[in-house]
């Protein structure tokens, strides 16, 4: 999702052998996941627990985004603990790992078989992460450098791993008791663990730091940061603290609460980042991103609405908690990787092809390396497709859900053009 500017030294200590294939698999996931929308669309005026969503929404969660982040981090840690990666073969073990447990995992959701094949494809997903996760870790013991993004980096992926670990036990527990309640029950915690440990926490760690360097922003604040550090992660703990503990719905707005300022507190850190930026010109990549950082709070509005019913009336509203998930995943995940994916891959294919020709003979700008005009469409595809949807899971109506999907599928063979265009792209003579 993030890494690689045009800073060299950010990628000179990863291969971009290892990078390139993370890149090309979540964009195919993107693709695959955007054709079942829209095949499936008609399945959300229903309930969210159906195999079709579930596969959907693992396809985006561990195929689109954790692909790209788990890709992209092999990079950037470097950079942050200006530290050499502890172990390729790692990074290459994790890769080979998620991209063969990852099609078996959502194979068992789509036919709603909890067997050998969907135990075997959450097995190897949990090792892909799992290796990553030591990677990182002896990475970050053998630095002197202490880093507060490396350190978000770091502890979303533990929590990524026990978000894995727990999904791996829902799928034993289908098939042998091994779960005190059925596997529904534990599907909030399964969910807001890895929405909150992992992508939340991650997303503002890698963001904070990618957002000012892009504007080129002399603006740093290790000391907010510190504070959204602690308030996502004591929102997590509280709300794990709850669901085993307390039968009172209404606490449950005190971690939601707590997400809340920490994200007023990241949004004033980009804003800032913004207004002290040297780079007076933004372009449409970044501009992109920027506004994934404002759809960060429209799943968290959802979020109070679905509390304040459950609280006040005692019911869920089911197409509220499908809207709420569909924000998170198709909202300010997707913007932000839709505008960092053409701000960093670039770079590293133009480092690729030019880095020993720079200095010595013409060469072109990454940003020429892509189609600025692909991607102007796919934004003016991506932006409506997506509000479409979104009052087609609200007003429950199948004709308007199939007009959003289909302009996100539109969005998903957009990008996958620009993708393929930038890896494919051969050396220019100067």
């Amino acid at each position: 999702m993030f890494p690689a500017t045009s800073n060299t030294n950010i990628i000179k200590n990863t291969s971009h052998k290892l990078v390139l294939p993370f890149y090309a698999y979540a964009s195919l996931a993107f693709l695959v996941s955007a054709i079942l929308l829209f095949t499936s669309s008609s399945n959300f005026t229903g309930h969210y627990f159906h195999p079709e969503i579930l596969a959907i929404t693992h396809i985006m969660a561990l195929g689109w985004g954790s692909m790209i982040i788990l890709g992209a981090g092999h990079q950037l840690i470097p950079v942050l603990i200006e530290s050499s990666l502890y172990n390729e073969k790692l990074a290459y073990a994790s890769f080979v790992l998620m991209a063969v447990g990852i099609p078996l995992l959502i194979y068992g959701f789509y036919v709603f078989d909890m067997g050998p094949v969907t135990k075997w494809g959450g097995r190897f997903v949990l090792l892909g992460i799992l290796a990553f996760l030591i990677n990182i870790a002896i990475s970050l013991s053998k630095s002197k450098q202490e880093n507060v993004h490396a350190i978000f980096v770091f502890t979303s992926t533990i929590w990524l791993f026990l978000t894995a670990l727990m999904g791996l036990a829902q799928v034993y527990n289908f098939t042998t008791w091994l779960l005190p309640e059925n596997s529904v029950h534990y599907l909030s915690l399964h969910a807001h663990t890895g929405i909150i440990g992992w992508f939340l926490l991650l997303i503002i760690g890698v963001a904070s730091r990618l957002i000012p360097m892009f504007l080129i922003s002399k603006y740093k604040n290790p000391r907010l940061l510190w504070w959204v550090y602690g308030l996502v992660n004591g929102a997590l703990f509280a709300f794990i603290f709850l669901f085993f503990y307390s039968a009172w719905r209404i606490y449950l707005f005190l971690p939601g609460l707590a997400v809340a300022a920490a994200l007023i507190l990241f949004i004033y850190y980009c804003v800032a980042a913004y207004r002290q930026r040297i780079r007076k010109q933004v372009d449409e990549q970044l501009k992109l991103s920027l506004l994934s950082v404002t759809m960060m709070t429209l799943p968290l509005i959802l979020l109070f609405a679905i509390i304040f019913l459950l609280v006040t009336k005692n019911e869920e509203k089911i197409n509220l908690s499908l809207a709420y998930g569909f924000l998170i995943f198709f909202g300010w995940i997707t913007a932000i990787i839709l505008g960092m994916t053409f701000k960093t891959l670039p770079f590293i294919v133009w480092h690729k092809i030019y880095h020993q020709r720079a200095g010595i003979g013409k060469t072109p700008n990454p940003k020429d390396l892509f189609s600025n005009t692909i991607f102007r469409i796919m934004s003016f595809c991506y932006i409506p497709g997506f509000l479409i949807f979104g009052a087609g899971i609200l007003l429950k109506e199948p004709t308007i859900l199939k007009a959003g999907a289909a302009l996100l599928l539109l969005t998903a063979i957009l990008y996958n053009w620009n993708v393929i265009k930038l890896i494919m792209h051969k050396a220019v003579s100067g």
